[in-house]
C-alpha cells in the first residue's frame, strides 16, 4: 500500500511502491485523502492526478486500487483503516527532510503511521 499526496514525496513513495510491485508482483492499494477528509486540501488530489497513477500501474501491469477515502478522518488515521482493511503487508510513505527541531517534533501524519501501523512502514525521500 502507499500513502500518496501530490508532492515530490507523494511521487516518491508511489514511485518506490511500483518498483517494489513490479519486482514482487505484489498488488498495490493507492491511497490519497486531504486533511480530514478534505476535498479542498492541496494535498487531497485530483481526479486527473488519480487517473493518472491507475493507467500508470496499469501500463505497469500492476494489479491495483486507487482510494481517496473521504470520511473526514486524519490522513493517517484513513491510510492506517484502509491498510488494516486490505491486510497490507507493507505501507510506503514520503517523508520530508526536517531540521534538527523538526525531527524531535515530527508531529505530522508520517509519525503516526509509523507508530500506529500494524505492518512494516517503509519511509522514502524524494530525490
Amino acid at each position: 500500500m502507499v500513502g500518496y499526496i501530490p508532492t515530490p514525496q507523494g511521487t516518491a513513495a508511489l514511485d518506490t511502491a511500483i518498483e517494489l510491485a513490479t519486482a514482487d508482483r505484489a498488488r498495490v492499494t493507492v491511497v490519497n485523502t486531504g486533511r480530514a477528509g478534505n476535498y479542498a486540501d492541496a494535498l487531497f488530489a485530483t481526479a486527473e492526478d488519480m487517473d493518472v497513477i491507475d493507467a500508470e500501474l496499469g501500463k505497469a501491469g500492476i494489479d491495483h486500487e486507487v482510494r481517496q477515502p473521504t470520511e473526514g478522518r486524519a490522513a493517517s488515521e484513513a491510510t492506517l483503516l484502509v491498510a488494516d482493511e486490505i491486510g497490507a503487508d507493507l505501507i510506503v510513505i514520503g517523508v520530508r527532510r526536517r531540521s534538527p527541531v523538526g525531527k524531535v517534533v515530527m508531529g505530522s501524519t508520517a509519525q503516526n503511521i509509523l507508530l500506529d501501523a500494524n505492518c512494516p512502514v517503509l519511509a522514502v525521500n524524494a530525490k
